[in-house]
């Protein structure tokens, strides 16, 4: 099934929307097409041909949010890697496989030091080198990080599989 590209007025992405919501923003007149692709929408007696990218008529202020901070989000941001030896899940370590439950949120600034739980503070550390860092910041323990934790960036539009031709020349690829 595909989808339909939705541009603000200015041209940028805004979302991808199924086709029968942008039948009905067609309908009322909310959008216009940005490309002469189109994709059938087959009813039961008759089909319909929709843009693959569609401009609304008036701008959208769309403001711009950070992503939520939570443990389960810093460790898909670190992809269950330990900032300070690397390790995944699936490697070995003292002899034994890792999974996903051998890791944890570790604190840069401890929580003990006044460390918050924020994007810049929090990292995924394997339970090794959670224990080994302990109540200390990464310098006082002999660690050092292999990258710098950040907050992730949210403005941006995640498309997947088969991508339109069209929505090539308004998403960055």
């Amino acid at each position: 099934m595909v989808a339909v590209l939705l541009l603000n007025a200015s041209y940028e992405p805004l979302a991808v929307i199924p086709k029968k919501r942008a039948l009905s923003l067609l309908l009322r007149e909310v959008v216009d097409a940005a490309t002469e692709e189109v994709v059938a929408l087959s009813g039961s007696a008759t089909s319909l041909e929709i843009p693959t990218v569609l401009r609304l008529r008036r701008y959208v202020n769309v403001p711009k949010r950070g992503a939520s901070w939570s443990r389960r989000a810093v460790m898909r941001r670190d992809n269950f890697t330990c900032i300070y030896c690397g390790v995944q899940p699936g490697s070995r370590q003292g002899g034994r496989m890792l999974r996903h439950v051998d890791f944890s949120v570790d604190h840069i600034v401890p929580k003990s030091r006044n460390g918050r739980n924020t994007w810049t503070n929090t990292a995924c550390a394997c339970s090794s080198c959670n224990n080994r860092k302990g109540n200390r910041l990464p310098h006082e323990a002999g660690m050092h990080m292999l990258w710098e934790p950040k907050t992730p960036r949210v403005d941006y539009l995640v498309a997947s599989g088969d991508i339109p031709e069209a929505w090539k020349l308004y998403l960055q690829m």
